[in-house]
């Protein structure tokens, strides 16, 4: 969630490097079509038996909640096959505490864990997160205010941030990025579906920090208890 990032003119490389090319006739991105070819022709080939099982069978043994930052790629980062990873992505990687009505996340999260059975959920943040650092910052969200009401699903870890003395040397973007980490697990907890298999032993939750620079991913714990800093230590 970076509008600094947005695309250039057609033809022109991004920040990424990769070029922008101009789209076909018919509207499709010529990368992305590109790499739709690319994959029909030497990526479905080796995993041919793979995809044949996964045409009847969808078995993910982990729901994977990250941001919506296009850095952060879960299958990419956690080297996971096709089939493994349930992934829901929100700017922040922020959970709504669970509330009745109808709800997209609140769906998604039940139905991985009341329908599909994962045995972990995994509520991962990362390094330079835009989301935690307009807040952190104070940034001038009244341009967007969607992004702005969204983002106050990050109260708790606000607070939680205010609250507590930062470890020598941890920004404030820092501090809050891994608060909010604690803060989505305890909302998560709080859905039914979830708050059903943790009574019954059924699914163990993972708070995740991943660093983009250095690709480290810190274990900061399962958000139990919320009061205390987590000792974080890589996965």
């Amino acid at each position: 969630m970076r509008p600094s990032d947005a695309a250039p003119p057609s033809g022109r490389p991004g920040r990424s490097g990769r070029t922008h090319h101009a789209d076909h006739p018919g509207g499709h991105p010529r990368h992305l079509t590109e790499g739709i070819a690319r994959f029909q022709r030497e990526v479905l080939p080796a995993k041919a038996g793979l995809f044949a099982r996964l045409a009847t069978s969808h078995q993910p043994g982990t729901l994977f909640i990250g941001c919506s930052d296009a850095r952060v790629v879960p299958e990419l980062v956690t080297q996971t096959e096709p089939g493994e990873l349930f992934v829901i992505r929100t700017a922040g990687n922020l959970v709504p505490a669970y509330a009745p009505g109808t709800d997209g996340i609140a769906a998604s999260i039940e139905y991985a864990v009341a329908v599909l059975g994962v045995a972990d959920i995994v509520v991962c943040g990362h390094s330079g997160c835009g989301a935690m650092t307009a807040l952190a910052e104070g940034h001038d969200l009244r341009h967007a205010p969607a992004v702005a009401d969204w983002l106050r699903h990050a109260d708790a870890a606000q607070a939680r941030t205010a609250a507590v003395d930062r470890p020598a040397g941890q920004d404030r973007p820092t501090a809050l990025i891994r608060a909010n980490v604690a803060a989505q697990l305890a909302n998560l907890a709080t859905h039914p579906a979830v708050a059903r298999a943790l009574a019954g032993d059924a699914v163990r939750l993972h708070g995740w920090v991943f660093d983009i620079a250095t690709g480290a991913v810190e274990d900061l714990g399962d958000g139990a208890h919320p009061g205390a800093r987590p000792e974080p230590h890589p996965v």
